[in-house]
């Protein structure tokens, strides 16, 4: 049975990527590896050849469990993730890449939001690389402690005000983690694009294995 495999970095992700897989590909199965520790590690010192190694490690998991495609959920650690794929025998995407794209067909100027700053850079370098024009970049990063605490709903009210600040100003608006992705249907009345990552990821993996 196919099986898409999953690196996270907090277990709140499980649910919602097992959930799209049983919505998106109902007959294949589903794998998730969480391992907080290395988004704590990119926070603190970046992608380091210990964690390169570590998050390789991860991979390898995966791989090893079955996974015929892995997806790294995480935007911080989504770059190296995705060069993987030649040493785990598998597929390796960056959960976030899709939604890159899609952020640059969707219009010139594209609002950046990020909660924690480690996904600033790669998330920037990512859009850039797809051919993003104007980068209207908002750090959220007084609305990550309320994730951390598990108040869900603070964080998703702050980063969708966030958001509505820089509306006016933007094409489309890109929600870089994937925990962002409830603030979206906050913002649903706004007349421009708002972009998160999770079901478009799940959509690239099986398109990968599917081909089609």
């Amino acid at each position: 049975m196919t099986t898409i495999g999953f690196l996270h970095t907090a277990n709140i992700h499980v649910p919602t990527f097992r959930g799209l897989r049983e919505e998106l590909a109902p007959g294949w199965q589903d794998l998730h590896v969480v391992d907080a520790s290395l988004l704590a590690g990119a926070r603190t010192g970046g992608i380091t050849p210990d964690l390169a190694a570590r998050i390789d490690a991860r991979l390898h998991e995966l791989a090893d469990a079955g996974a015929d495609v892995i997806v790294c959920t995480c935007s911080s650690l989504g770059a190296h993730a995705e060069r993987r794929t030649s040493d785990t025998g598998v597929p390796v995407l960056r959960g976030d890449r899709p939604m890159a794209e899609a952020a640059v067909a969707a219009g010139d100027r594209i609002a950046l939001l990020v909660a924690v700053t480690s996904s600033l850079e790669p998330t920037r370098d990512l859009l850039r690389d797809a051919g993003a024009g104007t980068l209207i970049e908002v750090l959220c990063t007084d609305a990550w402690p309320h994730f951390e605490a598990g108040d869900l709903d603070a964080y998703a009210q702050m980063v969708a005000g966030a958001a509505r600040k820089v509306a006016a100003q933007a094409d489309v608006i890109v929600l870089a983690q994937p925990s962002m992705a409830p603030a979206a249907l906050l913002l649903a009345d706004l007349p421009i694009p708002v972009l998160t990552s999770p079901r478009t990821a799940v959509a690239r993996a099986i398109t990968e294995i599917s081909g089609h």
